[in-house]
């Protein structure tokens, strides 16, 4: 993440919405650069090097979900994604590519930026005392350098992904259903959220840190309720 001021790229080919997202963004002191369509967008990934990027699934030239394989193939940029169709399989497909979030169109340009925000606050390093390394039978998760490793390799992770991770391992062998989870980690509700919004980022952490993720070893469903951590 850049120090100082935080560079936001915005990228939909909606002039409306990009006018709207850009002035709530600078309004909260963001450096702010916007694209209108994906060519556009790769360009100004390369060049710029933002701290987190907000983007429209449906684009001319490169699609968004072509992007943020781009992204997730390089990184661990957060991205926000922006999409005017409602159905799950469209919110889940950016999810599964590692979205950190998603918003539906129409929405309010309030919301987007506490998004915003939120994510690029949990994104940068912690100084802050605490419980900063949680270390368990193989697997430790730093909370300062926001790293996670299963023995001695680093895994992967996107921001969200580690914000899901540290929460439940924080709390081991407490239970936090979706909706815990949707206000704990996302500071949001089923009312804005798809609960099925954590469902896939716990497939996406199991796939990464478990031997077996069908038969799971740190996280664990309690069915009918949520989620558990086993230390």
């Amino acid at each position: 993440m850049n120090v100082g001021r935080t560079r936001v790229l915005v990228v939909d080919d909606e002039p409306t919405v990009r006018e709207v997202v850009v002035g709530y963004l600078r309004r909260d002191g963001h450096e702010v650069s916007e694209a209108a369509d994906g060519p556009t967008a790769l360009e100004l990934l390369e060049s710029e090097e933002p701290d987190l990027v907000v983007l429209d699934m449906m684009l001319p030239g490169v699609n968004g979900l072509d992007i943020l394989r781009r992204i997730r193939a390089s990184g661990d940029m957060p991205v926000i994604m922006l999409t005017a169709r409602a159905e799950e399989s469209d919110r889940v497909a950016g999810l599964e590519l590692g979205a950190d979030d998603y918003v539906v169109k129409p929405f309010s340009p309030r919301e987007l930026a506490a998004r915003v925000n939120g994510v690029l606050r949990r994104a940068a390093p912690r100084d802050a005392p605490g419980a900063e390394l949680l270390e368990f039978d193989g697997l430790t998760i730093d909370n300062r350098s926001r790293e996670v490793r299963c023995g001695a390799e680093l895994v992967e992770m996107t921001p969200k992904e580690f914000d899901v991770l540290a929460h439940l391992a924080g709390s081991p062998r407490q239970v936090f259903s979706r909706a815990d989870l949707l206000r704990d980690v996302w500071q949001s509700s089923p009312e804005w959220q798809d609960p099925a919004t954590v469902t896939v980022h716990v497939r996406r952490i199991r796939n990464k840190i478990e031997a077996d993720p069908e038969n799971p070893r740190w996280i664990t469903t309690v069915w009918g309720v949520g989620y558990r951590f086993e230390p």
